[in-house]
């Protein structure tokens, strides 16, 4: 192995066979009651709530631990409106045949449309952002690698870590999100990956059934 720095591990805990295959079980049984939500209570969630998750988010892995991601928590109910005006605005002309009939046609079974109130009822929206280049330090200005793969990893980390917490959440993704650079302050060699909305589920809140449809696991596994 070449040499470089490095440290002990000293946190890493190992269970006993029996107690990984309980933890297995235990945690695909509670991951499974995530679903995405479009019906969102206004009811309050504490600041330190979001950080705790996002910081969770940012010890995803990621190429040359270059962390290449910007998460901009939104609570201001005036700049979720800005968010929401434009996100709708863009959304008009993609559900207007901007998408293709094809992608409209998938898109009917979770009744979606270009009305996005949850973007200012929800008490939280966070935009997450890809970097082009950085590096550790800040200014730094190197070429960030694996982006894509980093920001996915880390975004996934985010909506488990915010499940975990008791919150639910929606991926939104409208088309195009420059938009969201612009109302975040963000530079330009920044890319909007997503906006995650989150909170607790209003009390009429529901899932499409389609949702709910999941693929066997012999076509998502293949042992060798």
């Amino acid at each position: 192995m070449k040499q470089h720095d490095a440290v002990a591990l000293t946190d890493y805990i190992e269970y006993p066979e029996a107690d990984m295959l309980s933890r297995s079980e235990a945690f695909y049984a509670d991951i499974k009651r995530r679903h995405s939500i479009r019906q969102f209570s206004d009811r309050p969630v504490a600041k330190e709530i979001i950080e705790n998750c996002i910081k969770a988010a940012g010890t995803a892995p990621n190429g040359a631990n270059h962390q290449p991601w910007h998460f901009v928590a939104i609570h201001s109910p005036e700049v979720k409106k800005q968010v929401r005006e434009q996100a709708e605005l863009h959304e008009q002309g993609f559900y207007a045949g901007r998408a293709g009939e094809e992608w409209l046609d998938a898109l009917k079974p979770l009744g979606t449309d270009a009305d996005k109130p949850y973007l200012e009822h929800a008490p939280w929206l966070i935009a997450i952002f890809s970097q082009k280049k950085g590096g550790i330090k800040e200014g730094e200005k190197q070429t960030n690698y694996y982006v894509h793969e980093s920001v996915g990893i880390a975004t996934g980390f985010l909506i488990t870590a915010l499940h975990n917490a008791g919150l639910a959440t929606l991926t939104h993704t409208p088309k195009p999100m420059s938009f969201l650079s612009k109302i975040c302050n963000r530079p330009d060699d920044e890319r909007p990956y997503m906006l995650l909305i989150a909170g607790y589920p209003a009390e009429d809140a529901s899932i499409p059934k389609h949702a709910l449809t999941k693929k066997p696991f012999d076509q998502i596994c293949s042992f060798l």
